[in-house]
């Protein structure tokens, strides 16, 4: 069962590639021109609204809606990797900060020691004095 979905949905994934193309939007509207002469010829207002909305929309834009789509969602895909690498780049840059920050901190904590040492060794001379 689990072949059968994996085939099914390799085929559908071909179909829908193919159909996502404007050549197949072309096809489609070659293929709708050709009953368009009979729908003019029967002067029936009803006929002619039936193709252009079953036969010349349906066929057209169905790959033209999906064209748009691949675009839409490629614009999005790079927006979001754009954001992505900005992210990330934020990151790293607050990583660096904070690793100097940390540096900083240790060598503001020597500089304490240092000073706390050199206060105790003058205390002490003051007492001796």
């Amino acid at each position: 069962m689990k072949m059968l979905t994996q085939i099914n949905e390799k085929i559908a994934q071909k179909i829908t590639s193919a159909v996502a193309t404007m050549w197949c939007a072309y096809i489609f509207a070659a293929i709708a021109l050709i009953s368009l002469p009979t729908a003019i010829k029967s002067h029936d207002t009803i006929v002619i609204v039936s193709w252009i909305a079953q036969t010349f929309l349906q066929l057209v834009l169905l790959s033209i809606i999906m064209v748009g789509q691949n675009v839409q969602s490629k614009g999005v895909e790079q927006k979001i990797d754009e954001t992505h690498f900005a992210s990330l780049a934020e990151f790293e840059l607050a990583k660096e900060a904070r690793s100097l920050a940390h540096q900083e901190l240790k060598a503001l904590h020597k500089i304490s020691q240092e000073m706390h040492t050199l206060v105790s060794e003058l205390e002490k001379k003051v007492s001796k004095n």
